[in-house]
């Protein structure tokens, strides 16, 4: 079996998941990447090979023999070069948020479907042991109907991560309630087997401020520094910020689970907690990933239980987020030779986004309810005949 060869659309933070994909001699190897920042191209060689295509042309990149592309670029630039790769019949992994308007990812449906496409998202939780875990206990009824989900996110580091660069603008990603709040709209949709269809939500910078901005240009290449504490102390944040540190949304989906996420970037823990309520019990998870992670099951009356009835300890697991991404990578490539289902869904991913950013209309237009559209028919029907 010939080994497929692999290109990819911006070599940065998220560079590290194209790795798994450089497996020469056993069914796959990176052999491109278009980044505008030539310090890319050398990083991308110095771990992959000194004589690979780099280039700062995306015309170039796309007229090279490519079987598939990773695209890893900032999210404001995930619908332009998802589009570019479909428009030249390159199968495309694209990284979560799918695009930052609901509009960019109904574009993005419509291409695939058009030009018969293969596109595949990153929403890399799907393959999280603790996630798969709750799903198919849920499935197979151990809580009873679903009818009530909500996800706490505790965003340890957040103005290190989100509001020292890029993500602290909203023409960037519309919301931290979208860019950070895909993972887990989407794991709530999936848990509860639905997509929300209408939202309410608030949210303010309630911590971090202009006067914590930088100075230097571009602002977004300092070291961080993650032992920082408290949070009003950091410095040399983006002084352009006009995205929320806290949001929350309340959601009815589209089967009449009620849900909830909030998250908040000024907390001294990171992790989030699923919890999923049905008509026979309860269902929670501790830890996302980490050694001593464990899901808690309730399906008993008790006045007042922290262990639940039933525990299950997850096992360590190896790979970048509890082993998500090679799975997720693995998944992609055969995707790539076969087509078929995949446990990652374009139209979920797109439900994610429009939720997120109904989350975020509402948020700012003092909490009114605001209606999700849905996915039209035909691209739906596309992908679940993939």
């Amino acid at each position: 079996m010939a080994d497929l060869a692999i290109g990819v659309i911006g070599y940065g933070l998220r560079g590290s998941l194209a790795r798994h994909a450089h497996r020469p001699g056993e069914g796959s190897k990176l052999v491109a990447v278009y980044d505008p920042d030539v310090a890319a191209h050398q990083r991308f060689r110095e771990a992959f090979g000194a004589d690979l295509a780099a280039t700062t042309d995306l015309d170039e990149f796309l007229k090279l023999d490519l079987d598939a592309a990773f695209v890893l670029s900032p999210d404001f630039l995930h619908e332009e070069h998802a589009l570019a790769l479909l428009n030249a019949g390159i199968p495309v992994y694209l990284e979560k948020p799918m695009a930052i308007t609901t509009e960019g990812c109904d574009r993005l449906l419509s291409a695939a479907q058009q030009t018969g496409g293969r596109l595949y998202l990153g929403h890399n939780m799907r393959h999280m042991p603790f996630v798969r875990e709750m799903k198919q206990l849920i499935d197979s009824g151990a809580i009873g109907e679903p009818k009530v989900a909500w996800c706490r996110h505790f965003v340890g580091n957040g103005g290190d991560f989100y509001f020292g660069d890029w993500h602290a603008e909203r023409k960037y990603g519309t919301s931290l309630l979208l860019q950070k709040g895909a993972h887990d709209l989407d794991v709530l949709h999936w848990l509860c087997g639905s997509y929300a269809s209408e939202v309410t939500a608030m949210g303010d910078r309630m911590v971090y401020g202009a006067e914590q901005g930088g100075e230097e240009d571009p602002w977004w290449q300092g070291e961080r520094n993650l032992k920082r504490w408290p949070p009003k102390s950091l410095t040399g944040l983006n002084p352009k910020m006009d995205v929320e540190d806290v949001s929350m949304m309340t959601m009815r989906l589209q089967n009449g689970i009620l849900a909830s996420y909030e998250q908040c970037h000024f907390t001294p823990d990171y992790w989030r907690n699923y919890t999923i309520i049905g008509t026979e019990g309860r269902i929670e998870n501790f830890g996302n990933g980490e050694p001593g992670t464990v899901i808690r099951l309730w399906n008993q009356r008790h006045d007042y239980a922290a262990q639940g009835d039933h525990e299950i300890p997850l096992g360590p697991e190896t790979g970048g987020h509890g082993g998500a991404d090679p799975r997720i990578v693995g998944e992609f490539l055969r995707y790539v030779r076969e087509g078929g289902q995949t446990d990652t869904s374009p139209v979920a991913a797109r439900y994610a986004v429009a939720a997120g950013c109904a989350g975020a209309e509402s948020l700012r237009s003092g909490s009114r309810p605001v209606r999700v559209p849905e996915a039209a028919p035909e691209v739906t029907a596309y992908f679940d005949q993939a």
